[in-house]
């Protein structure tokens, strides 16, 4: 006996829950045809759905046609809760997919359609209602084909219409047809099973009309899917009991599952948890059946497993994909007086894991709780399952969009992470994909260059994170991060230092590209009387919304299309208004595409990506004994391993103006204390007793100055000047690069000749050419100064930091920089630091001192 997973699921009011009772009741399941209006529907267990008389949440029953046992899955049809639905969809074998008669295609329907076909789901369509509809069985299979799939067929036609109609929608059904052989129903089967031609029939679930026709064609047409003898299975639904247990519901992939199992995974909290199963169920309705074992293709309820999410794989069963649909408004919980926050938190989180796409998130500094729901609908039940399990009411704010973001072109990430004793560097791909993409993650990093655990341990890293983007700090979407390269250290990597790599080669790729907001789209179906057309079409097209030609059927029109879900939230009520109740309005989320006011929004959002210290796109590497943090701008300058892409940097323009960045930007100044306090972490502590240190010298007071020795006077007065940071930490100097770099050079020689004939000394200013290929060295003189261009692979702080160390015997040497690393190394020299700002100010006096004395001299 074939074993099948069977999903039921429609546009609300499509007749869906009828249906479900009218194949349990033909089947010999129920004695006692329940009704939706009644209360009494044998799915609808919960008190919330008897009362609103729709299905909220996903119910399973069994029942057999033929020589086929069926477990049927009811999932809700209601649009606010079509997540729910497509975590369903994720366990099962095949679908029905209901029409109604009298509304044909609506636009949850399609929503519905490119969702069965994301998961290659088999679809047998069942057109409900044919007893209140005024239109032909032809006119509606030709809507199906128009608007669903050219392959849909009609099933409860005659036999001979039936495999011509399908042989021109299977390659292998027509050979056999043109060859003159029998089209069986295994070839039909075979057809469905590969999703080539969609079954189709009519009928009244309310009258049992089509019903026995449908049921022949589930037994019929459909065949069970290959299970593997190692066990796998996949959760899709967390739920309490009435005593409050917690039962995960799975669909059992492959072997079998046995009463106190020994089950390992990692759980919701991110850790591993090893857990024995200490129940088994199958449910029909709000009853079951306690088991022993489930077998490969059942649906059970399972206890015992305390950490388990919907959408975990067991076993050799992967994890879900990431969900298409999700929830696109985000509200504020306002809780009474009297209810702690962070209880309410825990109470929520328990809804959470019943129900994912909640989002429940908590912000911890105006100690507020968030959700993400995806209408009215669903807020009213929140609030009602809030009031029912735990005793309180919450009302909710007026909530705001939820908005994504995406890049426009592919870019490189680098993430280096280089403490002291730890080492991890990780090059990523990220590139755009196609709207309603998701994230994907791959790699195409060699094993020769970094191990397979190693890259393992990566993708893990993308896939734990929600990462957010640089506009709006909202999730990114649509996107491929691919794994390029990445090094760690035999001795000092860690598995948490390629985590802080990864985010960061995440984030330094996302603040690198041009990012582009997406929001939220609504598919529409507006249906109104002909003479509002003009209206909507203006009110559409205001709210930045786009619409096929209206379509006129006597005094009625229908316009469908899509708009922002910021514009057209509020709309249906007005839509009531202006057609004084005659229209109507049908929303879907569509996906996210391009915000249509982007600026505006970024402008109010206010996100500032720098400030996000806990989204950091810098780099920590290490030089000298210690780490030094890398501005995510100057990342590809340190990195360790070559780039993957193209980089500004390796442009020709780029040689020109290598110092822009190789030079760590501009830091606040330190004082000498700070400096020699880092300088004691890195090269360890100067002995000196304190106490010896505020004690008078006796044997020096004791003798006469003029056997006091005095140094000598220093040799030679040096100034190092750090050429291409003064320029970019000087206002008017960087003003003047950005037009060109060699009238910022020039003017900063003319300044330095200038001082230098003031003050007398010596004057080097150095340049670095660290990405000139081939260069060496020169030296030059300019002039009174000397201009040194550092030769490849060298920077200027290096060429600095060599040359201070020779000077500085019998020599004052002084070095303008205000990079703080090198002011480090300079006090470690023994040579005087002084800051860019301080030097600006230093130049500016010997400048107006200049002129004093001019014009003193023409007086």
């Amino acid at each position: 006996m074939k074993r099948l997973t069977l999903g039921l699921m429609a546009h609300v009011d499509s007749g869906k829950t009828t249906l479900a009772e009218a194949l349990l009741y033909r089947t010999g399941e129920i004695r006692k045809l329940g009704r939706v209006d009644r209360g009494d529907a044998w799915l609808d267990t919960e008190a919330i759905e008897k009362s609103r008389g729709i299905t909220i949440f996903a119910h399973q029953a069994q029942f057999q046609a033929g020589e086929t046992q069926f477990t049927l899955l009811d999932t809700p049809g209601h649009v606010d809760f079509s997540a729910e639905t497509e975590r369903i969809m994720q366990v099962l074998d095949c679908a029905v997919l209901v029409i109604s008669g009298t509304d044909g295609v609506q636009s949850h329907t399609r929503t519905l359609w490119r969702l069965l076909e994301r998961y290659g789901i088999p679809v047998i369509l069942f057109v409900n209602k044919m007893d209140l509809s005024d239109r032909t069985e032809t006119a509606l299979i030709q809507e199906l084909q128009g608007r669903l799939s050219a392959s849909c067929v009609q099933f409860d036609s005659s036999r001979e219409a039936l495999c011509e109609n399908a042989a021109t929608c299977s390659e292998a059904l027509m050979n056999a047809y043109l060859d003159g052989a029998e089209i069986t129903d295994d070839m039909l089967a075979e057809a469905v099973m590969r999703r080539e031609i969609f079954p189709c029939c009519f009928g009244s679930a309310r009258t049992l009309d089509g019903i026995g026709r449908l049921l022949e064609i589930l037994d019929a047409y459909t065949a069970e899917p290959q299970h593997p003898a190692e066990f796998g299975a996949r959760v899709f639904k967390i739920s309490v009991d009435a005593k409050g247990s917690r039962l995960t519901y799975l669909k059992i992939c492959g072997g079998t599952l046995h009463n106190r199992d020994e089950l390992t995974y990692t759980g919701a909290d991110r850790q591993p948890h090893t857990e024995k199963v200490t129940g088994i169920r199958f449910y029909s309705g709000a009853k079951f059946v306690p088991a022993d074992a489930a077998e490969a293709g059942a649906v059970c309820a399972v206890t015992g497993l305390t950490a388990a999410y919907a959408g975990m794989g067991l076993g050799i069963t992967p994890d879900a994909e990431d969900a298409m649909l999700t929830p696109v408004m985000r509200y504020q919980v306002l809780l009474p007086e009297d209810i702690d926050a962070p209880a309410a938190l825990a109470q929520l989180r328990q809804l959470e894991a019943e129900d994912p796409q909640l989002h429940v998130t908590w912000e911890a500094q105006s100690r507020s709780i968030y959700v993400q729901l995806m209408g009215a609908v669903q807020l009213e039940v929140l609030s009602q399952q809030v009031a029912d399990r735990f005793g309180y009411a919450i009302r909710f704010d007026s909530g705001i969009v939820t908005y994504r973001e995406t890049i426009r072109e592919a870019v490189e990430g680098i993430g280096h992470y280089e403490p002291l004793r730890h080492y991890a560097e990780v090059h990523l791909i990220l590139t755009p994909l196609p709207p309603g993409s998701g994230l994907q993650f791959d790699t195409r990093c060699s094993e020769d260059l970094l191990d397979r655990n190693w890259q393992r341990l990566i993708l893990t890293h993308l896939q734990e994170k929600t990462h957010i983007g640089a506009l709006t700090g909202s999730p990114i979407t649509d996107m491929k991060i691919t794994l390029a390269s990445g090094k760690a250290h035999i001795k000092h990597t860690e598995g948490g230092d390629f985590r802080q790599a990864t985010y960061r080669a995440v984030r330094q790729g996302l603040r690198s590209a041009e990012s582009v907001l997406l929001e939220p789209y609504y598919s529409f179906t507006l249906e109104l009387p002909a003479d509002a057309v003009g209206r909507a079409m203006t009110d559409i097209t205001q709210r930045a919304g786009s619409f096929q030609p209206p379509e006129i059927f006597g005094e009625h029109a229908v316009i469908t299309g899509s708009a922002p879900v910021a514009t057209m939230n509020d709309y249906a009520a007005e839509v009531l208004s202006y057609t004084k109740g005659r229209g109507s309005l049908t929303l879907s989320v569509s996906g996210y595409l391009p915000c249509h006011n982007a600026e505006e929004i970024i402008a109010q959002i206010g996100y500032d990506a720098d400030s996000d210290l806990e989204n950091s796109a810098d780099s920590v590497f290490c030089a000298h004994g210690a780490g030094f943090l890398v501005g995510w701008q100057e990342v590809p300058m340190y990195m360790h391993l070559p780039a993957e892409l193209p980089h500004r940097y390796d442009f020709e323009e780029a040689v020109e103006a290598p110092a822009e960045h190789v030079r760590r930007g501009p830091m606040p100044d330190a004082s000498d204390e700070e400096l020699m306090a880092i300088y004691e972490r890195t090269y360890g502590r100067i002995a000196r007793d304190e106490r010896k240190a505020m004690r008078r010298n006796k044997t020096a007071e004791s003798l006469d100055s003029s056997h006091v020795k005095v140094p000598d006077a220093p040799k030679t007065e040096y100034l190092l000047v750090d050429g291409y940071n003064i320029i970019f930490a000087w206002d008017s100097l960087k003003a003047l690069a950005a037009d060109s770099l060699d009238h910022a050079r020039e003017l900063l020689m003319h300044l330095l000749m200038n001082y230098q004939g003031y003050k007398q000394c010596e004057v080097i200013l150095v340049f670095d050419a660290y990405k000139c290929k081939g260069h060496g060295e020169e030296t030059e003189q300019h002039g009174n100064i000397t201009v040194v261009y550092t030769r490849e692979a060298e920077t200027a702080d290096s060429y600095i930091e060599r040359v201070s160390k020779k000077l500085i015997r019998g020599n004052r040497v002084r070095v303008a920089t205000s990079d703080a690393l090198e002011q480090l190394i300079i006090l470690g020299n023994g040579a005087m630091r002084i800051s860019a700002r301080e030097f600006e100010l230093e130049m500016r006096a010997v400048e107006a001192e200049i002129r004093q004395q001019i014009n003193r001299t023409g007086q």
